[in-house]
């Protein structure tokens, strides 16, 4: 079994609701890490390619940059939670990936020391 990962970042604004309360909106550097099996190398000896997998994350996250996550079309009105973050990059970059890779999971850092972590 192999693994790969990317990572990128990006700057958005969101104001999550926790037990009925909005926070006051404010704004994080976001880091997305998504990590990816797959039990063979292909004939180039990758799991894959490095450079496709930051492409795909780049276009996943691409609405999410410079944005207020509240009220980005892509999260559907949904609690912009870094779990919530992260289950949305995932969900969507498992679309991207070719049969013979799976998504071992997505980590979302919203501020240091504090991370969410999707697994499939």
């Amino acid at each position: 079994m192999f693994e790969v990962s990317v990572e990128a970042s990006f700057n958005a604004m969101h104001a999550v609701t926790v037990a009925g309360v909005d926070e006051t909106p404010h704004t994080h550097d976001w880091k997305a890490v998504v990590l990816v099996s797959g039990k063979a190398l292909d004939e180039d000896g990758l799991v894959v390619d490095f450079i496709t997998l930051e492409q795909s994350l780049d276009r996943v996250i691409a609405p999410l940059r410079d944005s207020d996550l509240n009220s980005v079309k892509e999260l559907d009105g949904k609690n912009p939670s870094a779990e919530f973050v992260a289950l949305y990059i995932g969900e969507e970059i498992e679309k991207t990936l070719p049969p013979e890779n799976n998504l071992v999971s997505v980590t979302v850092t919203e501020a240091p020391h504090c991370k969410a972590i999707y697994k499939p």
